[in-house]
């Protein structure tokens, strides 16, 4: 039986989401995080009714309870769950929150272009363009001329 709080749904070809769920798995010491690479083959966004466009657009969250959540809700679900809640919960302060949230998506936009600074091989937007390795597999692209 899975004890999990907080299923992360990260993009395990996105330089910043491996770095960062390397770091959650360390701190994770009571197996309260569940992990799943949406570039993984055969990974599914509909399973949480959601499309490849959202998944691919911002960072997203599932909980037990089968709700979804995003942005920079997802971090604060995320560090809770690790018992790091105590990192983010200034981030729920009137006008920080909003402020946060803000730069998350502006960090979303351009971290095909970010994530060429810490490996040069994801050079321009690359990383952010290319398809899932599941949509390679299965012939389809998302649409990534859409923001989400």
């Amino acid at each position: 039986m899975s004890n999990w709080q907080v299923k992360l749904l990260y993009d395990g070809d996105c330089p910043f989401c491996r770095r960062e769920v390397a770091w959650l798995r360390r701190h994770d010491r009571h197996r309260r995080l569940a992990l799943e690479d949406i570039s993984a083959l055969g990974f599914d966004p509909a399973w949480y009714g959601l499309s490849w466009q959202e998944v691919r657009g911002v960072l997203h969250g599932v909980l037990p309870d089968g709700r979804v959540v995003c942005r920079v809700e997802v971090i604060r679900e995320v560090y809770r769950a690790v018992g790091l809640g105590w990192l983010v919960a200034p981030t729920r302060l009137p006008g920080v929150s909003w402020i946060l949230d803000r730069a998350y998506d502006a960090f979303a936009r351009n971290r095909g272009w970010l994530g060429s600074l810490l490996e040069p091989s994801c050079a321009s937007a690359v990383c952010a363009a290319k398809p899932l390795a599941s949509q390679r597999v299965a012939g389809s692209r998302p649409n990534l001329t859409k923001k989400p």
